[in-house]
């Protein structure tokens, strides 16, 4: 009983999320004019919409949307940034080691993720934390411990409060606190972003052919959920990341 009283309390933070969250992201995606790459071709002359699968490009102004730069301290004290990942299809979250909820679902699926992925040198996980003043390299090693991280490509990471809600916000769109938010509430989306090996968030078009930048990683993978809840979306995560990875 215990255990289903905690999923449906993490079901129900989920969907709370999902509808703070996603419009914000879609507010944002319209604002800065983000089109897809890929959303339509040509096949004879006439239109035909792309495959639901496949990956895409985001697209803002007519170029393709890569991941701003960035530099950060990681659990190791070794400072990491874009760069590194040059090379490397990775994955992007936005979390913090006090997190009681969302977190957990989330970083259990990335460690799933990591360890069918860890002898592959060209995969990778890029964790920031929201909570800088708290989760200081030491805090992020124990919790890498505390979740049995193995994969050396997985890099949690800390540093100015104002520079992550700014990369998290506006450059992977994946909703958190805005820079220069002082309220003690930390809050964030449960979403992941993927990026390619030069650097471009990638993903797939939603039922509808629109955007959509990012992939689900708060609900439990192969969860069974209600119809019209939040589905699981690591299975096509890995999917997409298999794609990239034969590239």
């Amino acid at each position: 009983m215990r255990d289903n009283t905690k999923y449906i309390g993490v079901a129900a933070v989920i969907l709370i999320f999902g509808i703070i969250f996603i419009p914000r992201i879609y507010k944002r995606m319209s604002s800065d004019d983000i089109t897809r790459g890929g959303r339509m071709h040509k096949v004879g002359g006439e239109l035909e919409a792309a495959n639901p699968e496949d990956l895409v490009y985001i697209k803002i102004d007519g170029k393709e949307r890569k991941v701003p730069p960035f530099a950060f301290v990681n659990q190791n004290g070794d400072t990491i940034s874009n760069k590194d990942y040059y090379g490397k299809v990775y994955l992007v979250e936005f979390f913090f080691t006090r997190c009681t909820d969302i977190c957990i679902p989330m970083n259990h699926n990335l460690q799933f993720i990591a360890q069918k992925f860890e002898d592959d040198d060209n995969f990778g996980i890029a964790s920031f934390s929201i909570d800088p003043e708290h989760d200081t390299p030491a805090v992020l090693q124990q919790y890498a411990k505390d979740y049995g991280v193995t994969n050396p490509n997985w890099n949690f990471m800390t540093g100015d409060r104002d520079t992550i809600r700014q990369l998290s916000n506006e450059g992977f769109y994946l909703g958190t606190n805005v820079a220069g938010d002082t309220e003690n509430e930390l809050y964030h989306s449960g979403l992941f972003a993927l990026v390619d090996q030069n650097g471009f968030i990638r993903s797939r078009l939603d039922p509808y052919g629109n955007p959509k930048p990012y992939y689900r990683g708060s609900v439990p993978m192969n969860a069974q959920v209600a119809p019209g809840e939040e589905a699981p979306e690591i299975d096509i995560l890995i999917e997409d990341i298999e794609k990239l990875l034969q590239k």
